[in-house]
């Protein structure tokens, strides 16, 4: 029983770890957007997309509690994942 318990555990960690990925929120879709950020739906995502594309791209990662919807809370728990170019480098704002 513990080594099936140790199993499932083990899974689910797995899975959580792979549903939050580092995305691009200067180009991604809000699909992306929403997969990949915690505590972001669609309805986020979409208003994150639609005000890049009215501003233009995010210099720096706080600038997304401009957005309807986006606090500094979602901002700070999704640093680790938000990215503001291909480079690969996370936006940590730091």
């Amino acid at each position: 029983m513990k080594k099936l318990m140790s199993i499932l555990l083990a899974s689910l960690f797995s899975i959580c770890a792979w549903a939050f990925q580092p995305v691009n929120v200067n180009n991604a879709s809000a699909e992306e957007i929403a997969d990949s950020l915690k505590g972001v739906g669609m309805s986020k995502a979409t208003a994150i997309v639609a005000y890049r594309d009215k501003n233009g791209s995010f210099k720096h990662i706080d600038e997304l509690v401009n957005v309807k919807g986006i606090g500094i809370r979602t901002v700070d728990i999704n640093r680790e994942y938000i990215l503001l170019d291909d480079s690969g480098k996370l936006a940590t704002g730091k």
